[in-house]
């Protein structure tokens, strides 16, 4: 059988920025398991579209999701992004998920 997840790698990335704003392409490529440069394409598709907007902070990049925008696929066009980003943990702001417990 063949190795298959749930999130692809747009909603891998999409979430460790929700979470992690100013997490490098280097991070992100280690914590979903692609190249950097794959993460730049991902990135790049999501700046594109507006899911994401960055901007520079010193030497590094702040990236700020746009929760409200709906999924691309039909099936879930009628959603906000915020409800999948929110099922995971995501509260929201830049202070990342939320603490169990």
């Amino acid at each position: 059988m063949g190795k298959w997840t749930f999130l692809t790698n747009h909603a891998l990335v999409l979430i460790l920025l929700a979470n992690h704003p100013d997490i490098t392409g280097r991070e992100l490529a280690l914590s979903v398991g692609i190249t950097e440069r794959a993460v730049r394409r991902i990135i790049d598709d999501l700046v594109a579209e507006r899911y994401i907007v960055k901007r520079r902070v010193g030497r590094r990049m702040i990236y700020t999701v746009n929760s409200k925008l709906h999924f691309r696929h039909p099936a879930q066009k009628h959603e906000e992004i915020g409800v999948l980003l929110r099922a995971l943990g995501w509260e929201g702001n830049s202070k990342g998920p939320k603490k169990s417990g």
